[in-house]
């Protein structure tokens, strides 16, 4: 499996493979592997990948590795582990320039080395992805103003389309964290447009499940329809790290399917945690964030 196809998986219409993912290959492919594997909720291969890239020479590379990193840790819970991992992202890529004008997407020319890329995968998106992951953080740790700055610096860093899309998801939950649930639906509605336009299966999938539950708690429409899509295709995708969140919700919102989707939940999360490090098991399990215990 070469670059273009790790590409696809991660960022586009087709996230799912019956291939194995390859665990070599170039940097880039390496960490590519690795969005891959958290998004199937395989943690442990994912940090195998990662880690080594944290801690390489490239500051750019070594940013987006531990800024993805963090992203799996936070998502099992584990929001002061992935606050650390982002201010190491932040670190090694740095606050210059972070107000400038997002770039136009664009690649080097052949043999050169890409200054800019179409999916973010660049300085502007690094700092971007540093900065959400902090606004992110800070929030489940109650710092919703600090969240709110963290979230503005990340828009300056860069307005495409990715950073748009986790920018909405953050700025949804923001709103949502801060009891203002008719303002979450506009950033979540935003994120999710963006994703189907980008055809961007992953983010269309989680942007379904921000999106709904926005919807929800604002009493507005279409939560149902557009969670129980998101579950549907986060099984079809063996996207399990989104799986068991989106059919818990969608417990919440099918009376008649509840049962069913509460069990899927469970099973599903038991998997992830069964490919995750012992450390990040131990967290999840005294998490407050994650169900790991009957109910």
């Amino acid at each position: 499996m070469d670059e273009e196809a790790l590409t696809a998986l991660a960022f586009g219409s087709d996230a799912g493979s019956s291939d194995p993912i390859p665990r070599d290959g170039s940097p880039r492919e390496r960490l590519l592997a690795a969005i891959v594997l958290g998004a199937r909720g395989r943690y442990a291969a994912a940090a195998d990948l990662l880690d080594p890239l944290r801690r390489g020479r490239d500051p750019l590379t070594a940013s987006l590795a531990a800024s993805t990193l963090a992203s799996h840790r936070r998502q099992l819970g584990a929001h002061v582990a992935a606050r650390k991992l982002d201010g190491e992202a932040l670190l090694k890529i740095g606050l210059r320039d972070a107000g400038a004008p997002a770039p136009t997407p664009a690649r080097a020319a052949s043999g050169g080395a890409a200054q800019e890329d179409p999916h973010g995968l660049d300085r502007q998106g690094a700092r971007a992805d540093a900065l959400l992951g902090l606004a992110a953080d800070n929030l489940a740790l109650g710092r919703i103003s600090a969240a709110r700055r963290l979230a503005i610096r990340a828009a300056q860093a860069d307005r495409r389309w990715r950073a748009n899309i986790r920018g909405g998801w953050v700025g949804a939950e923001i709103e949502l964290a801060d009891g203002h649930p008719e303002a979450a639906v506009a950033p979540a509605r935003l994120a999710y447009e963006t994703a189907v336009a980008r055809h961007a299966r992953r983010h269309i999938v989680k942007s379904g499940i921000v999106l709904g539950v926005a919807l929800l708690a604002a009493g507005q429409d279409g939560a149902r329809e557009l969670v129980l899509a998101a579950a549907a295709d986060a099984e079809k995708y063996e996207l399990d790290s989104l799986s068991w969140v989106a059919t818990r919700v969608a417990a919440d919102l099918d009376p008649g399917g509840a049962e069913e989707y509460r069990f899927r939940s469970h099973q599903v999360l038991h998997a992830v945690l069964r490919h995750a490090d012992p450390c990040v098991m131990r967290i999840a399990h005294e998490s407050p964030w994650v169900p790991v215990r009957p109910g």
